[in-house]
């Protein structure tokens, strides 16, 4: 092989210190921790090249300096044929929950993990309700439990039980495909700390559903405060209130919010920007020498 390109940890481990060993050049693509050890340790002194998916995620203590041989490009993202029907995705919720018919959705989309902060969701929620308890709001949890670890389901149900609000939150499990269930809501709420490149702002947007995000990982390099959505103070559930009052009380706001962001991901997060972007960085590992190499590059990606 001439070009071995890995792309995450358990790939790391196995390739990198073999492809060296062979030859090859190794091109280290990092999605995730900053702090991370491999990021920090082997990629520095193994990897040609390091590609990661945000500014954020680049190696925070690298153990040598990798700044000439470090790329930043975003994950690319599948831009969807057709946007869903809002109405139609919004009454399906409201008759699966036996809800008021003019219910509005916030939602939480991804694993129930802890860096996500699924419980500051029912918190952002119940901040909302203090400042207009009639609005008929509800907030939708879209994912599961990791394996193996904590049970933030359960807490969950049980902070939204102490606020009060348990008839506003629904946990709706693992569903597929994401693009109805994200039709339903007025916003998408990302209550996540130490972001990596968060894929659900993306998909929401390619999606038209506006997204209020914590100002926090990778998030600012996805959203433009104020144009493409809002960016809010991390951990602080009343900070959603603002936003969410702009998106669900002006239609005006919301369509110019939704319009502009969908506008910018399709520009911004394509597969062809992706793959010109690593081609370049495979032609730069290894340059053609003439014609008859043409095709002779082979990753493993």
């Amino acid at each position: 092989m001439d070009i071995v390109h890995t792309n995450d940890g358990r790939m790391h481990a196995t390739w990198a210190l073999a492809a060296r060993m062979s030859g090859a050049k190794l091109l280290w693509h990092h999605r995730g921790d900053p702090m991370a050890r491999g990021v920090n340790i082997m990629a520095p002194l193994l990897a040609n090249h390091i590609v990661t998916v945000s500014h954020f995620v680049r190696p925070a203590k690298p153990i040598v300096p990798v700044t000439h041989k470090i790329t930043v490009l975003h994950s690319p993202f599948d831009h969807p044929s057709d946007l869903p029907d809002r109405d139609a995705c919004r009454r399906k919720f409201v008759e699966e929950l036996g809800l008021r018919p003019d219910t509005r959705f916030v939602g939480y989309v991804g694993g129930l993990i802890e860096r996500k902060r699924p419980v500051k969701f029912v918190e952002a929620v119940h901040a909302f309700l203090q400042h207009h308890p009639d609005f008929p709001l509800a907030g939708l949890l879209f994912g599961t439990n990791a394996a193996n670890g904590p049970d933030l389901d359960g807490a969950v149900k049980s902070r939204a039980k102490e606020l009060g609000i348990s008839d506003r939150i629904h946990l709706m499990g693992f569903r597929t495909p994401i693009a109805p269930c994200m039709g339903a809501l007025d916003a998408l709420l990302v209550t996540a700390v130490n972001e990596p490149f968060g894929r659900t702002l993306i998909e929401a947007m390619l999606l038209k559903t506006p997204v209020v995000a914590t100002n926090h990982g990778g998030n600012p390099e996805a959203i433009d405060d104020g144009q493409t959505g809002y960016l809010v103070k991390p951990e602080c559930p009343e900070a959603f209130v603002g936003p969410l009052e702009r998106l669900l009380f002006d239609g005006r706001q919301w369509e110019t919010i939704s319009s502009t962001a969908l506008e910018n991901a399709r520009a911004r997060y394509g597969n062809k920007a992706h793959v010109e972007g690593i081609s370049r960085l495979y032609e730069t590992l290894v340059p053609r020498q003439s014609p008859a190499m043409h095709g002779q590059l082979v990753s493993r990606h």
